[in-house]
């Protein structure tokens, strides 16, 4: 072995780190990416950001951020002050002394992983990785991903894992929209494939986030992941089932998570809506219900949540149909708005959005349907959806020309005292109107 030994390597690099000499690269400039590499630049650390969308990298170059969430100002003084640069050149992967993997992992059309991009990522890496980088995926994945996967691309350079360079698992925690919990405060769970692995990884978090959990191995983060997500996904897939029985059975489902919200200890509310979003609870069940079909281990908790979750849509379908029906309505021809396309409110987020499996499912029932949300004004295309369509202004008239108003989304913009008075019809999925007094008549829940 050529150079310094690994232990002496591994103190060259933390002392990078701890003077802030250390380049970070961050892959993938994202929901994930994005607010890293800059709270990574403000922590005074030099910051390379790798993406390969050109208008991402132009418009972060340029100070402007195309996040609705990310506060412009932060990004221009970040790059204005040199802090951060951003660039679609991955042959200038030998230059960071850290490189932070943050791209996508959806699945296939059979609801099984596809790790197409963190594959490509890694084998990018590999072909420019020079002894002493530091590695950490934090693309949410199946346990296992990082030795089975990644670890064995890298190695591909001809260096050894542990000892020419780093490699770590350190799960993202973000939220996006969240204004209690964000990148900067929350802790962050480190496990590397060698102790001198997870030792670097997690001293490079500690220089920006209050507190890092070092746990014993790369699966045992992953599985932390997993267990965060798979936990709020069965809930609220629970709690979905449970709406669609209290409904037949003339119970408000609102009213029972209320009073059972009273008890002070041993509940925890969830609330149900139309399907869940985001990169995270959609997805990751299944990433972990296919890697446990691999040890012959059924899933059945997860595997019913995912059904459950995945067939809210087409549920809020059926009851849009079930209330036009009683005004002489059918679905074919309805005029319908829906309210809210962002997957939670108040933010910009398109990802794995319910409210665009509605978009479909109502159009293939021959709906004529609009939508209003004053954070996307036009939809952009997504991996399974490319709807020409824009963000109607939400008037008095575009509310009572529509046969019913959906809400999907309970952006804190609404007025839904406004919203109740002027549509004929309400479908409110998220309980947004619990507040309005007049007309009630008129809402109906989904």
């Amino acid at each position: 072995m050529k150079g310094p030994e690994a232990s002496n390597l591994t103190e060259v690099v933390l002392q990078k780190i701890e003077s802030r000499d250390a380049l970070v690269g961050v892959i993938g400039l994202g929901y994930v990416g994005l607010p890293l590499s800059i709270l990574f630049a403000e922590r005074d650390f030099q910051v390379l950001g790798f993406d390969v969308d050109e208008t991402k990298v132009r418009d972060l170059n340029a100070g402007r951020s195309y996040i609705g969430h990310i506060p412009e100002d932060r990004v221009r003084k970040a790059v204005s002050i040199g802090r951060l640069e951003a660039t679609s050149d991955f042959s200038r992967l030998g230059e960071p002394d850290a490189i932070l993997i943050c791209v996508p992992t959806p699945l296939t059309r059979h609801r099984e992983p596809d790790l197409s991009y963190v594959a490509q990522t890694a084998e990018s890496i590999a072909a420019a990785v020079r002894r002493g980088q530091l590695v950490v995926l934090e693309s949410t994945t199946w346990p296992g991903t990082t030795r089975e996967v990644v670890k064995p691309l890298l190695e591909e350079s001809g260096m050894v894992c542990g000892e020419e360079f780093f490699l770590a698992y350190s799960p993202e925690r973000e939220d996006p929209g969240n204004a209690r919990y964000s990148t900067a405060t929350i802790p962050k769970v480190v496990g590397g494939i060698t102790p001198e692995c997870t030792r670097v990884a997690a001293a490079l978090y500690r220089a920006i986030v209050p507190e890092v959990i070092p746990v014993s191995t790369p699966e045992v983060a992953e599985s932390t992941k997993q267990l965060e997500n798979i936990f709020r996904a069965v809930n609220v897939g629970m709690v979905n089932e449970l709406k669609m029985l209290f409904h037949r059975m003339g119970i408000d489902i609102w009213e029972v998570i209320d009073a059972a919200s009273t008890k002070p200890f041993g509940f925890m509310p969830f609330t149900p809506g139309p399907g869940l979003g985001g990169h995270c609870l959609p997805i990751d069940p299944y990433y972990l219900a296919w890697r446990a079909r691999q040890f012959d281990v059924p899933t059945r908790f997860i595997e019913l949540a995912g059904e459950i979750n995945t067939g809210m849509p087409a549920y809020v379908v059926t009851r849009l149909a079930e209330e036009l029906n009683q005004k002489g309505k059918c679905l074919k021809g309805a005029r319908v708005l829906l309210l809210g396309m962002a997957y939670k409110p108040d933010v910009d987020d398109l990802r794995e959005s319910p409210a665009l499996r509605l978009i479909h499912l109502l159009r293939e029932q021959g709906a004529q349907v609009s939508y209003n949300d004053p954070h996307i004004p036009r939809l952009r295309r997504t991996r399974q959806y490319d709807f020409d369509m824009s963000s109607v202004e939400l008037t008095p008239e575009a509310l009572s020309s529509a046969d019913c108003v959906v809400v999907v989304t309970n952006h804190r913009a609404y007025d839904w005292d406004l919203i109740v008075r002027c549509a004929g019809l309400v479908l409110d999925t998220r309980n947004a109107t619990r507040a309005v007094t007049c007309d009630r008549e008129k809402i109906k829940f989904a």
